[in-house]
């Protein structure tokens, strides 16, 4: 079950969130260095990692799942996120390069089928990210951050579950070695914190960063579709009869 946006934003405006942001950021930034000229799309919620990409690439968009809800992003301009059925993206085929999935494999009820339809709409030879928290880590023990909530993955688990889905990982990368407590003295201390971690205890990262393609080479299996009547979505502010 997908966590409340208010609760993920507010875990975002403290300082811990703050870190978490700038840690996972730079990770990020390091595995996709040129998205120039890029269709970049964020599910889940992304927006706090989307942003040093909004200005190089040709277009970046975030969709957060209906039972998450949804915020304006960026705060000036015209909104680029959108609420969406995760398992049945407003896109045709084919027309994303690259995917950037936080806070979203591990609340879905069907993982699969979300990957299924990322695979759908990215282009030949398209990029995925998706941040996911380890098993062997803190953070999935620890429920003062969003990553103590839904499945955490092994790396094992999160392979399967990627070429099970037609996609090849190609890098994996762990981050946030910092315990997840609002403690002054850590959070000041995350940086440092991160450089040992990732030499000395790799196994104890709390969030598993993979990159992966998609596999061209066979054809996505046929999925039935139910045909039920889909909810439609209001704004709050419409009067309800």
């Amino acid at each position: 079950m997908y966590l409340d946006i208010v609760d993920l934003r507010n875990f975002y405006g403290e300082p811990l969130g703050r870190v978490t942001r700038s840690i996972l950021g730079q990770r990020l930034r390091a595995m996709w260095p040129k998205v120039a000229g890029d269709r970049l799309l964020g599910i889940g919620h992304a927006t706090p990692y989307l942003r040093p990409f909004k200005d190089e690439a040709e277009r970046v968009i975030g969709f957060m799942p209906a039972q998450m809800g949804v915020v304006n992003w960026p705060s000036e301009g015209p909104s680029a996120t959108a609420l969406v059925h995760e398992q049945d993206l407003p896109l045709p085929d084919s027309s994303m390069d690259r995917v950037l999935l936080v806070h979203c494999l591990e609340m879905a009820e069907k993982p699969a089928d979300v990957l299924r339809e990322v695979w759908r709409v990215l282009a030949p030879g398209g990029r995925l990210i998706a941040a996911v928290p380890s098993r062997t880590g803190i953070w999935a023990r620890m429920e003062t951050t969003p990553f103590g909530y839904g499945r955490p993955f092994s790396r094992g688990q999160m392979d399967k579950l990627l070429k099970d889905t037609l996609f090849s990982p190609i890098d994996w990368q762990g981050a946030l070695f910092t315990p997840p407590f609002q403690r002054r003295f850590l959070v000041r201390s995350a940086p440092a914190i991160e450089r040992i971690g990732q030499r000395f205890w790799p196994a104890l990262a709390g969030v598993i960063l993979v990159e992966a393609t998609k596999q061209m080479y066979q054809g996505l299996p046929a999925r039935a579709r139910a045909r039920e009547r889909r909810s439609v979505f209001q704004p709050v502010l419409v009067p309800q009869s």
